[in-house]
């Protein structure tokens, strides 16, 4: 307070309590904007893709996500559903947590448990994928960092944007930096 009124003497007493109020209103309203900033993507949304191979046959995909507030953070489960060519049906489920960290808008995945039962992320050197996760204004990414046996890496991107009606999903993969592959849809929200 001292280091302020030196800097500033024409500042009164009244108008440094002044601006101490406006700021701390403006700290919560930034915290209570990050809390709305996960509130506003949860729900269940699904679509489908269809990804073209390296032979160009297409490959029909439906997918779905969930998405749901957790008091200190969230948590995701998206599923991805392959229909064979002799109408078997595959599917593949993840689903992980997401905790608040000391950023703004990141958060670190929560998928297993330590010696001490606290929630941590996996070791991308036992070849388990890294996960973090990060909101910016009306999109929500999830990141997953993989490292190969021969010590290659490959980085996945998913990029949920809120759009009217649902989210648009841009999915993103590269190996040693370089794009792998990437698919865009749209999840309807339900």
């Amino acid at each position: 307070m001292n280091v302020l009124i030196r800097l500033c003497p024409e500042l009164s007493l009244k108008a440094f309590a002044g601006l101490i109020a406006a700021c701390g209103f403006l700290l919560l309203a930034a915290g209570q904007g990050l809390a709305a900033g996960i509130s506003q993507f949860v729900g269940e949304y699904s679509g489908s893709v269809e990804i073209v191979k390296a032979d160009g046959d297409t490959d029909p995909r439906d997918m779905s996500v969930v998405i749901r507030e957790m008091k200190k953070g969230f948590t995701i489960k998206w599923t991805s559903t392959t229909e064979k060519d002799d109408g078997r049906r595959k599917s593949k489920t993840y689903e992980i947590e997401f905790q608040k960290t000391g950023r703004n808008g990141v958060y670190s995945a929560a998928m297993t448990r330590n010696v001490f039962g606290h929630s941590v992320p996996l070791d991308p050197m036992e070849g388990e994928p890294f996960v973090w996760g990060r909101i910016t204004g009306d999109t929500l990414t999830v990141f997953s960092l993989f490292i190969h046996p021969n010590g290659d890496y490959e980085m996945q991107q998913y990029d949920r944007t809120l759009t009217e009606g649902g989210l648009s999903l841009v999915f993103t993969s590269r190996r040693n930096g370089e794009p792998q592959r990437q698919l865009e849809t749209f999840l309807a929200r339900h």
